[in-house]
Order: structure tokens, then sequence, then C-alpha cells
């Protein structure tokens, strides 16, 4: 059954259409990844399709009883309510539903309770990830039959994610989203439209199936093209040869000239890829930061204690944790920025610091582009080397006229290359990264990866982009129910030693359980079971078996401990990290199973 249908939707601002008579339908039951560069026009297409916004020409049908539900980028300024009525709000956005009041309140407390929301919270109080998942529970309440999500993930944690993801997954509704996180894209879509030069590409399959289908159309484009911009060359050619062959030309070869010089001038070319460098500042000392027993609080509330850690030059170390257990707080801590209420800080020499600051603080959004980057100077030093600020925003995607454009009037995700741009326009040994993924292209993510895990000084990060942990950084400290705690390894090695961790807790739980009960019996009859002959040779076995699967894995650890492990090759860094996982399988088994003979015989 088809939800939406849109017929010849066209709509331009400065320059060539944004989007230029594309058509498309939404079906039933369909999860939609909306891919494309930023500034592509994809929270355009989601204005115009929730009637925030009027397309230039064309039409879009909302079929009959189609209820549209959207979560917004921007995080309103104008809401001072407690979160129970901000979410209650979302009801009345659905006319289909006719609640009673007790069902209507039921709804509302079902969705605060399974997004982890207080009812009697203010939202104006909350931070703007915690405001997200208020205006997502909202949309929610509302039960549409097609959810539009822009930036979904934008300022969630890592757990939020993950609920959201298996929240969306057992609904029945159609959903059309735009994210920057390539996992939580990976997961959920069963559909890909692309926005590409003002046209739209339904590929209709999913994300990894997209990634090898685009390669092969580029490929084939840029083959075509060059073809067609030879055959070009050579009708010039031939236009332009002497009096005799004037006057022999053929007038259709001429008209088919001029159609081809039309098709030419039309063409758009494909948008090109940042050109992000890092200036490196000068080399820092070996040692970086190092803390002893660090302790934090605001009042009575202790936001972390007694953490101790060393970072040296090179490491690239990334802070997961949910919203508001203080992370930020944790990496001015550690800088220096902030006092502990008690503990150690001892910072490193010789440190040049580039942060970027995840709320954009640092831009002025009445300026342009090119004042907030170069602020009163028409250029910029980068690498040693003077360069126009025009020409070095270029290498961010900026064309001159976009250059001159006020910063409030550009998408969410050429605000984050401006900064970036800003950023790496000073020198720096230490880079400081507070949400740095919000609103970046794929493109552009992929070549901050490469420059991150490329720059020799440090880098500190908070993200909840799990593939972005999982490509750049070498160690991972997290904020856990029993406090923090360090990790080798990005955000899937963390949760593998999790699980590993957990898996033998577990088995000992059971074990001792077994041991009990085996001590019951034996008080009855006083006979305790004696081990086979294999058993016991196992028995006297195990202990060894034990140490050097240890050692084994402390092997593995430093090893991807070292800076440039993650350097390496793909396969390499994949074969050792399952390497270290069947390492721990065989681990907890052992430990199960020494457990469970001793039991027998204790």
């Amino acid at each position: 059954m088809s939800l939406v249908t849109v017929q010849d939707l066209s709509i331009g601002f400065r320059g060539p259409n944004l989007l230029d008579a594309v058509n498309f339908q939404i079906e039933t039951q369909q999860r939609i990844g909306l891919l494309g560069r930023n500034g592509a026009g994809k929270t355009t297409l989601m204005k115009m399709l929730s009637g925030r916004q009027q397309p230039d020409s064309g039409s879009i049908q909302i079929h009959q009883g189609v209820h549209l539900a959207m979560l917004r980028q921007e995080v309103p300024r104008d809401i001072e309510s407690k979160n129970f009525d901000v979410v209650k709000a979302g009801l009345a956005k659905n006319p289909e539903l006719d609640l009673e009041d007790w069902e209507a309140e039921h709804e509302v407390e079902k969705i605060l309770q399974r997004m982890g929301l207080d009812p009697e919270g203010r939202f104006e109080r909350l931070s703007s990830g915690m405001k997200r998942r208020v205006l997502l529970a909202q949309a929610l309440v509302s039960k549409p039959d097609l959810l539009l999500l822009d930036e979904p993930t934008n300022h969630l944690d890592i757990d939020s994610i993950a609920w959201l993801e298996d929240f969306l997954l057992k609904m029945r509704s159609s959903f059309l989203f735009v994210t920057h996180d390539r996992m939580f894209l990976q997961r959920l879509s069963n559909r890909i439209l692309e926005i590409d030069r003002g046209r739209l590409f339904d590929w209709s399959c999913d994300y990894q199936t997209f990634l090898q289908r685009k390669q092969d159309a580029l490929a084939a484009e840029e083959k075509q093209n060059a073809l067609f911009d030879k055959k070009l060359a050579e009708e010039e050619v031939w236009i332009r040869k002497g009096i005799k062959a004037r006057r022999t030309r053929n007038e259709g070869r001429v008209r088919a000239l001029k159609e081809m010089r039309a098709e030419r001038s039309e063409r758009r070319s494909k948008v090109g890829t940042s050109n992000l460098q890092i200036q490196e500042g000068q080399r820092s000392g070996n040692l970086i930061v190092e803390a002893t027993d660090v302790s934090f609080e605001y009042g009575d509330h202790k936001v972390f204690e007694n953490f101790t850690t060393t970072i040296m030059r090179e490491d690239k170390i990334g802070i997961i944790g949910h919203n508001g257990a203080g992370k930020t707080t944790l990496l001015k801590t550690l800088l220096g920025q902030l006092e502990p209420t008690s503990g150690e800080i001892k910072v490193g020499t010789n440190l040049q610091i580039a942060y970027f600051d995840q709320l954009r603080q640092q831009l002025d959004e009445e300026e342009t582009v090119q004042q907030n980057v170069g602020g009163e100077s028409d250029s910029v030093v980068v690498n040693g080397v003077k360069k126009h600020v025009l020409g070095y925003l270029q290498d961010f995607l900026f064309a001159p006229e976009r250059a001159r454009t006020q910063v409030k009037f550009l998408s969410g995700g050429e605000k984050n290359r401006i900064l970036l741009a800003k950023l790496f326009a000073q020198p720096a040994n230490v880079i400081v990264l507070d949400e740095p993924t919000n609103d970046l292209d794929s493109e552009t993510l992929e070549l901050l990866e490469e420059r991150l895990v490329q720059f020799t000084g440090t880098v500190l990060m908070v993200s909840h982009d799990r593939a972005f942990l999982n490509n750049v950084v070498t160690s991972t400290i997290v904020f856990e129910p029993e406090g923090l705690r360090e990790y080798v390894g990005g955000y899937d090695d963390w949760q593998h030693q999790l699980a590993a961790r957990s898996a033998i807790m577990e088995t000992k739980k059971p074990s001792a359980k077994l041991a009990k009960t085996g001590k019951k019996k034996r008080k009855a009859d006083d006979k305790p079971k004696k081990l086979s002959f294999k058993e016991q040779q196992e028995l006297d076995k195990l202990p060894g078996s034990i140490e050097t699967l240890e050692a084994s894995i402390e092997t593995l650890t430093q090893t991807m401990a070292d800076p440039g492990f993650y350097q390496g090759a793909k396969d390499e860094i994949a074969s050792v990290q399952q390497q270290m996982s069947k390492l721990n399988e065989d681990l907890k088994a052992a430990y199960a199973r020494w457990e469970e003979l001793e039991a027998q015989v204790s």
C-alpha cells in the first residue's frame, strides 16, 4: 500500500535546484535511509514531506488516513514545560487516535518509561541529548504511519541508539531517516534513496549492497563522461577546420554538436571530497596527562571518583557514556581546565590543544563562513604555507559564494565542516573532539577518520558513533555503573571484553550453587564423588591451560594497545580481534570447567 506519492518535485534556493523534478513513492513497512552530501537537500525534502516547506513545483500526495510525524534536526529553544506535557502534545497531532484521557496518559507514561525519561522533569533544564529523546518520544507516541527522522542519533548516547534501533525494527510503521551513523544505517535500512546533484536515485536495497552498486555506478559514469568528452573534443576540432571543410560540412552534424555543447554545459559534476589537512604543531612531550585517584563532584553528585590513567603521545582515546554521565567534564578535568575534587592531575609540556565543541559555540551565526575561519584576515597559514581563506575553504567544499554566506543559513553538516576548517587552521599536537561526527556525510567522516589515524599527535574524543570509534581509537574510557573503566580498542572491543567478563561472572553463580548443593548431598550420605582418571587429569592440566590463555590475552592486549596497530591493514586488525574474542571464549570455558570439577571434589 502506498503512503506517499511524490511527482515532479522541484525546489531551489541559490544556484542549481536542490531537487529537480524527482519522483518516488513510499510504501508500508519500508525502512528508508535517505543519503546525500551535506547541503544536498535531505532536510529540505523532509520539510516538504511534513508540510513545513512548500516546493517550487510538483506535488506531494499523502494518502487518506496516513499520519506523518517528524523528529527535526534542530532542538526548539522556546519549550518550557514538563516532559509529560511535551510528549502528550504529540497525541494531538494525530486526530485518528481519539483516546480517552486515561488511555492518553497511559500511552504517554508507557513511552516515557521506555525512553527512560522522568515525567516530572523540566524540558528546558535538560541537556541537548535528553531533549532529543523527549522530542523523539513526542513523535513516537502519536503512532505515525510514516515517521520522518532527521539525524535521530544526534546527541543520543550509545545505549539510547541501541534501544532506538531495536524499537524501530519492531515498529510496523514505515520510516524515512537521515543519519551519519553508518552502523545505524546498516542495521535498519531495507531501501536507500540518494539525492545526488538534484536527482533522486532509488536503489531499493540495503546499505551494504548500495555501497557496492554506487561504486560501480560512479565508475560507469566516469567512463561514459570520458567517452562523451572525447567525442565532443573531436567534433570541436572538425568544426574548426578550414574553408574546404566548412563548404562540405553536414548541417545535421553541426546541430548535433550544438546539442552536445548544451548537454555538457548542463552536466553537474560530482561533488568533490573534502581535502582535510590537520596542521601538526610542535612535538609534545611523551607524557600528555597523568591522572592519579582523580574524583570530581558537583555538590552532592559524584561525576567520577578514584580514576587513574596515563595518556601518552600518539594515544587515541574514545570516551563512552550515557547522556549526562560527565564525559565532557572528564575531558576538561584531564586537560586541567577543571580542578578535580580530589586526586592529582599532571599535564604534559608543550601541549597545543585544538578543541572541537559539539554545540558549535565557537561559531558566530551572524558572520559569514569566511569571517568565522579567517577573522579579519583574508588568509590563513597551513603547514607553513600562506593560503587565501577562500582557497582554504574550497578544501572543505565551500565554493566562494557559499563561503560568503552567513553561518545561520547553512545545514548542520556544513556548520560542522566550518568548525573543522577553523580547528585545523591552527597547529596542534593534541586534538580534542566532542561529538565531531554529528551531521557529517559519510565521505567527510571517512576522510576525517583517515586523517586522525595518520595524525602523530594525541586524540581525545567523545563520540556515540560506533563505527568511528572502531576505526580511530586505540583505547576507550567507559562510564559504567561501577565507575570509570578503561579498555583496549574501540567500541566492538569494549563489547567483546564486557561480554566475556559478564559470562565469566555468570558461570561462577551456578558453580557456587552446584558446590552448595553438593555439600548438602554429602552431608546426607557423607560420600564425596570421586573423579574419574580422565577427569582428574583434566583438572590437573586446567591451571596451566588458564595461565597460557591469560598470557596470550595479555600479549594480544599489548599488541592492540600500540598506537600503530590500528594503522595497519583492516584484515590484519580483524584477524587479531577475532583471536582476542576466541581466547576470551576459551578462557571463560576453562574457568567454568575448572570450577565444575573443583565443586565435585571439594
